[in-house]
């Protein structure tokens, strides 16, 4: 509703908090469809090229037939695209803005091409917290696994998402005050230049094995550039992610029509979707974000793209975390570093230990992550 030009959003209510601890640990039915049922050649390319990954293990088949895979494999973050509830669909409260906040994941086998995804969820818990962003938030967090055509269980996440007030973060929110009171960020050529050296020098490992033997604990990770935002990148992502509201036209009517909810006017005074913070500047300052920012799940899989192409075709990724810190905006520029904290063996495997994190180019912590590799020993 709006009162003068001012548009005022439901608030967090015991009653809906009620009603929301009731859905702990109930199997969810049937929701809206993924993405992405299959791992096709398309849907695995497009993916990685949503969020700047060009490593021909996902995306040639001639390079991946000669790999030990014998073919085009799913990048690990892949089956974001194959589950809603993964990416951030949060049931319960409606009007009550969501955003996707992190992820636990572990890995158990590869997606191969062609590998058709199921996937079992249930919210798993809800706490409440205070923030600088927007005073009182609800932390949802979901359990999901993800099961191949044979029923073979090839991964298990928990995310979560924090669910928040839009007009106590746009009024009342103090976490951004420095990042809006600064001009409007442009960047001279040089800068430019500087920052883009990094993608000239990316180096995807590839055919050539990272022993774990040669593996040294304190040793860095190359560091990865995403960026700059810009509104065209979010989209580029959402081509390959899928979106979670991104509907047109009667398939919008029949969504907004079923979830009210997710209808909010815009200037033309049109229902449109909440997910418009990712390339509508002023609905994303509406909400309280310092502009149109990145995706979550996006951000996520840039962490495992900085493992991925570390540990080379014959490494696997046997789990990842992902703890988001700050919104990135359009403008803002990520640089992601990680260090080995531990070699191990268990169980037989040859295992890596790594803690990352990313700031921005104001050095202002954006992510924090970590992740556990297989690699493959000489012996």
């Amino acid at each position: 509703m709006t009162t003068g030009s001012t548009r005022t959003f439901p608030k967090i209510t015991e009653e809906g908090l009620d009603a929301l601890r009731r859905r702990i640990g109930v199997k969810i039915g049937p929701t809206a469809e993924p993405w992405c049922y299959e791992a096709t050649r398309d849907n695995i390319r497009h993916y990685a090229h949503g969020i700047g990954d060009d490593n021909p293990l996902w995306c040639v088949p001639e390079y991946a037939a000669k790999t030990k895979h014998g073919g085009i494999i799913a990048l690990p973050s892949f089956l974001f695209s194959t589950s809603r509830i993964i990416s951030g669909y949060v049931g319960g409260l409606p009007g009550i803005h969501a955003m996707w906040s992190g992820a636990d994941w572990t890995w158990h086998k590869t997606v191969h091409r062609n590998d058709t995804i199921n996937t079992e969820a249930w919210l798993k818990d809800i706490v409440e917290h205070q923030t600088r962003f927007a005073g009182r938030a609800v932390q949802q967090t979901y359990h999901v696994d993800f099961y191949n055509q044979q029923g073979d269980l090839v991964a298990a996440a928990d995310s979560w998402c924090f669910r928040t007030e839009r007009d106590h973060a746009r009024e009342q929110g103090t976490k951004y005050d420095e990042v809006k009171a600064r001009p409007p960020r442009r960047y001279t050529e040089q800068e430019l230049r500087d920052a883009y050296r990094l993608y000239a020098e990316e180096a995807v490992r590839g055919a050539v094995p990272r022993y774990w033997e040669d593996v040294t604990e304190g040793e860095a990770l190359p560091v990865m550039l995403k960026g700059p935002m810009t509104v065209t990148g979010f989209i580029a992502y959402a081509q390959g992610w899928g979106g979670l509201y991104i509907r047109a036209n009667k398939l919008a009517w029949r969504l907004i029509d079923a979830h009210p909810g997710t209808g909010i006017p815009n200037r033309f005074g049109i229902p449109d979707c909440p997910e418009r913070v990712h390339w509508e500047e002023e609905f994303a300052r509406e909400v309280g974000a310092p502009g149109a920012y990145d995706y979550g799940p996006e951000r996520s899989s840039w962490l495992t793209h900085h493992l991925t192409n570390w540990m080379g075709d014959d490494g696997f990724v046997r789990s990842a975390s992902c703890k988001i810190r700050r919104h990135n905006p359009a403008g803002d520029m990520l640089f992601i570093t990680g260090k080995v904290t531990r070699k191990y063996i268990e169980d037989g495997r040859h295992l890596v230990a790594i803690e990352q994190e990313a700031r921005n180019q104001d050095n202002e912590l954006s992510v924090l992550g970590s992740g556990v590799v297989e690699l493959p020993a000489r012996g």
